[in-house]
């Protein structure tokens, strides 16, 4: 993961409004099988919005590669676990190790947050997504939630924490 470094954003901020457009333009691409037409991206951030991935709701990792905004990966808090969502890695920065970064990352902000577990839901033309969370101990589970772009579901527990003050993690 040499070169990559992480860290919160606001989705409002202009790297991270510039992220999660190109994700979502990637979704509407493999959903539908061809460019994206004038609008599809507005529509899909108006029927899927992300300003709920900012405190006290979730929050917004942004991954960096070399200095340059490369990834971006979400949660939004539940009881008691969290749920991943917004993973992405800019084409030509991917199989370098940046979807393995933002895992760690929201990983950590989850267990310190006191979230037991990961959840997420995606689709299955996203195979390598799916490949990703396989190789980093994220497991099919049974369906959490319903849409038409939930099609696989997956989970990861997270190890307990330990209270700082005692000094052992």
């Amino acid at each position: 993961m040499t070169g990559w470094t992480t860290g919160l954003a606001r989705p409002d901020d202009l790297d991270a409004g510039v992220l999660l457009r190109e994700y979502l333009a990637e979704m509407v691409r493999r959903w539908y099988g061809r460019p994206e037409r004038p609008g599809e991206v507005d529509a899909a951030l108006a029927e899927m919005p992300s300003d709920d991935l900012a405190p006290p709701t979730g929050l917004l990792v942004l991954a960096c590669r070399d200095g340059r905004p490369a990834g971006c990966a979400g949660l939004r808090w539940q009881p008691g676990w969290a749920e991943l969502t917004r993973v992405y890695v800019r084409p030509a920065r991917r199989g370098a190790g940046g979807g393995a970064a933002l895992l760690a990352a929201v990983e950590a902000y989850a267990g310190d947050a006191g979230a037991d577990r990961i959840r997420l839901d995606t689709r299955a033309d996203l195979v390598e997504a799916r490949a990703l969370y396989a190789r980093h101990g994220y497991r099919e589970i049974p369906a959490f939630t319903a849409g038409p772009y939930a099609q696989h579901w997956f989970e990861k527990s997270l190890p307990a924490r330990v209270d700082d003050t005692s000094g052992a993690r």
